[in-house]
């Protein structure tokens, strides 16, 4: 079972330096929480998921902000998160591919990035879950319905 796990592990993280991230597991600390548009792109709110993690890596609790319209089940303009978000608990782990922030300590762009050569500042990252037996689910942030957006 420890060996699938690090096979899981190292497969994930060669995959997100392959697509530019930075590759970040670790146990949720604190439950999502729903933060309002900033910015509105073509009538689309651009809201976010907010989120905890402690790392695995180095300790450090992550501030994890996930774009919701990225999210599988994104509801336009919603108030709420996506219900897939908002199913992740404390003290759940996940596996999450990203771009870490250049001040503080947090990671975004955990989503795909619509298409392009992925780049350090725009990788093709996502939000996985890791079950206990190291099974790693789909990214839960592999929605392209609103690339239009960026194009």
């Amino acid at each position: 079972m420890l060996s699938q796990s690090l096979c899981a592990f190292a497969s994930e993280q060669s995959t997100c330096t392959a697509n530019k991230g930075a590759y970040i597991t670790g146990t949720v600390v604190s439950a999502p929480k729903f933060a309002s548009a900033s910015t509105t792109i073509e009538g689309v709110k651009l809201t976010h998921t907010r989120l905890n993690v402690r790392a695995d890596q180095d300790g450090k609790t992550y501030d994890v902000a996930i774009g919701n319209v990225y999210a599988v089940d994104h509801v336009k303009n919603a108030s709420t998160m996506p219900l897939s978000l908002a199913a992740i608990k404390v003290n759940q782990r996940l596996g999450l591919c990203g771009k870490k922030y250049t001040s503080g300590t947090g990671i975004h762009w955990v989503h795909n990035n619509c298409g392009p050569v992925p780049t350090t500042s725009e990788p093709n990252g996502w939000v996985k879950v890791i079950a206990t037996s190291g099974s790693v689910s789909a990214s839960k942030t592999r929605s392209q319905n609103y690339c239009y957006l960026w194009d």
